[in-house]
């Protein structure tokens, strides 16, 4: 792989990064002014993913001497493939369903070229995957039984993967090329801006004098860098440089430090507003708006971060941890004083969201609201005198608010004459260099993403010709009628073992076609059971025995990936309870019930992690007793089940389990 690329690298380096450069200039130009039909964006996009991937994954299999020469004809080629679509657009029109022999040798080349570029990208598990479906759609009509389709044609298959709108093309790479790259950049943007390092201050100061503060540090960080950016593998190996290092140092387990680092990255993809992009795939996919997703995302994402806060308190209590001294923490205040601008673009995003606004109008302003405050402050920070800088931001915004009225392009009008002004004050270059990186990282960044939601379209144009998630949905339904549980508990391992290796938004497609239809006629609401299987599509990252996030901690906290997702596990408890909750419980989520309902089911959910925690650690305000953890233990239960009395006698025992726990730590101190 090309590690690194840049402007002042090598020729070849130089060149993929002018690429990278064009591929997100296109892609911010056709969201904010939509100069092409869809189809022609998101065949352009694939080409660029396709041409990128072979560019910075030269080499035929890791470890092998990369082939720069094949590299280059295998990424020229498939860009020529995507334009395929601009060119002959009016044709595909007029014959679609009845592909000519050029249709074929192109739709042809171009899955073998996305499957080869998955690979060399994400490794064989997602390629492997969806060939098994391809096999499926070829021959499954020689398998036995229920199993067995009709039959199609190889044409009707290449039409359908390679042309229609429910293979490559489909609503994954929809979503890819307009909403989910546009905040990938705005997160680059923001990255490329200083806001890690500000995430960072504003967490240590808080809580890093705190007992265990070192690990909440963790928390507090890795839940900030998912508003932001939706890769929980990136976040573990940015923030975890810095944080697992420092929780080993003050006496946490190499493991537990990095099963902390591990759930906490992870947890920032079900946080809004990004959600790891899934919000915007399954808002597409279910017809319903996205602030509902944000809406029915948003308690059980506090819940998962109150949970994982919780556990390291009492880990660090247990042990006798103490945090970092007060004068090695940096002043919160002082760091938000300093960095309070760069929160501006993430509260308008937050706001034009809710404010009823689209997600692509959003991000597009989002971002442009990005660059104009890294180039602007290079700009207002070298004017001479205050009441200077306060004339020119208010012109700033003043400009910035008349967006609504004139337009995206007003902003991009801004933009290109504070770029301008950059190449006037002195040290401006540098930081339109910045914002220039910002764009290839960005391209950078989306390029995993991009080039796993081209190929699940396989599977989902795989799924439609075939009709086969309708025999998955007849048996979780048969079985469903029987038990909601055990269906339940049936999605969840299927879910788990689908999510083993893959990315989030593969995994939620894949998971979401099979599984989460025959929830929905079990009964349980849309949203929920989409986000039933999207939860533990996620948790499937820290669950051994593959355990992505786990394993990219693992050299960074020198102990094995095998023994970093087992503590993963345990500190995400409240991952695993949730989804059950919210079933029995929709008001979890949202969805029905009033303010009241929604207010008692947050407070039973904290009342169960909280004691299912202190029964896995073994520590609440002294060290449990095993009877007490027992008890702990079978009090959250009666708290998640939602069956008749199961939340008085949880109740009580809660009670009972608090005051026993209390006098006994009193006896013992006293003795």
């Amino acid at each position: 792989m090309v590690r690194s690329f840049g402007w002042d690298a090598g020729g070849r380096a130089r060149a993929i990064y002018l690429i990278a450069i064009l591929f997100s200039a296109f892609q911010v130009v056709t969201a904010a002014f939509s100069p092409l039909s869809s189809v022609v964006v998101r065949g352009i996009h694939v080409g660029f993913l396709l041409w990128m991937s072979f560019l910075l994954f030269p080499a035929w299999h890791p470890g092998r001497r990369p082939w720069p020469g094949i590299a280059w004809v295998l990424g020229l080629g498939s860009f020529v493939l995507g334009l395929y679509h601009w060119v002959f657009e009016a044709d595909l029109i007029q014959h679609a369903g009845d592909p000519t022999r050029l249709d074929m040798v192109v739709g042809t080349l171009t899955l073998i070229l996305v499957f080869e570029a998955t690979r060399r990208v994400m490794g064989p598990a997602l390629p492997i995957i969806c060939a098994g479906f391809l096999a499926y759609a070829l021959f499954g009509d020689h398998l036995p039984g229920g199993l067995a389709h009709r039959g199609f044609a190889a044409s009707q298959v290449i039409d359908q993967l390679g042309f229609g709108t429910e293979g490559i093309y489909g609503i994954p790479t929809y979503v890819s090329s307009t909403y989910i790259f546009l905040f990938i950049l705005f997160g680059s943007f923001l990255e490329q801006a200083g806001m890690i390092r500000l995430f960072t201050d504003v967490a240590l100061g808080t809580v890093g004098h705190t007992r265990g503060g070192p690990a909440k540090v963790s928390v507090i960080s890795s839940g900030l860098m998912g508003t932001i950016n939706g890769s929980g593998v990136a976040n573990v190996v940015t923030t975890g440089q810095f944080t697992i290092p420092l929780m080993k140092r003050f006496g946490y387990r190499p493991e537990f430090a990095g099963g902390v680092e591990a759930t906490s990255s992870m947890g920032g993809q079900i946080m809004p507003p990004v959600m790891g992009a899934v919000a915007f795939i399954m808002a597409e996919t279910i017809n319903v708006p996205y602030v509902e997703i944000v809406k029915a995302a948003t308690i059980p994402a506090l819940l998962y971060f109150g949970s994982a806060f919780w556990m390291v308190h009492i880990e660090a209590g247990r042990l006798g941890l103490t945090g970092l001294p007060k004068a090695e923490c940096p002043d919160a205040w002082a760091a938000l004083r300093a960095g309070w601008h760069l929160a501006l673009p993430l509260v308008a995003l937050v706001w034009l969201l809710f404010a009823g606004y689209t997600p692509l109008f959003s991000g597009t302003v989002g971002l442009a609201l990005t660059a104009i405050l890294i180039l602007g402050m290079a700009i207002a920070l070298r004017l001479t005198g205050n009441a200077l800088r306060i004339a020119f931001w208010v012109a700033l915004g003043l400009a910035c608010a008349a967006f609504v009225k004139l337009g995206v392009g007003v902003f991009f009008a801004i933009v290109a004459v504070l770029a301008l002004g950059c190449f006037i004050v002195r040290g401006g270059r540098q930081t339109l260099r910045l914002a220039v990186d910002g764009l290839a990282q960005g391209a950078q960044h989306a390029l995993p993403v991009g080039i796993a939601c081209a190929i699940v379209g396989v599977i989902i144009g795989v799924i439609t010709l075939t009709g086969v998630a309708t025999t998955f949905a007849g048996f979780v339904i048969q079985l469903g009628g029987q038990s909601l549980f055990l269906s339940l508990v049936l999605t969840m391992f299927v879910c788990l073992v689908l999510g083993m290796g893959i990315p989030t938004i593969p995994n939620y497609i894949i998971t979401s076609s099979l599984a989460a239809p025959a929830l929905f006629q079990l009964g349980v609401p849309l949203i929920v059971s989409h986000m039933f299987v999207f939860y533990f599509g996620i948790l499937a990252d820290l669950t051994p025995p593959v355990a992505l996030a786990a394993f990219a901690a693992a050299p960074i906290a020198g102990a094995t990936g095998l023994r970093i997702g087992i503590q993963a596990v345990r500190i995400a408890t409240a991952g695993f309870m949730i989804p059950y909750m919210a079933v029995y419980a929709p008001a979890l989520m949202i969805q029905g019930g009033t303010a009241l309902d929604v207010s008692y089911i947050a407070f039973k959910a904290l009342v169960a992690i909280g004691l299912w925690g202190a029964a896995l650690i073994g520590f609440l305000r002294t060290p449990m007793t095993w009877p007490e953890r027992a008890l702990a233990a079978a009090t959250a239960g009666f708290l998640i089940a939602a069956l008749p009395l199961t939340d008085e006698i949880g109740f009580a025992l809660a009670a009972v389990t608090i005051v026993w726990h209390l006098w006994r730590g009193r006896r013992s101190a006293q003795a």
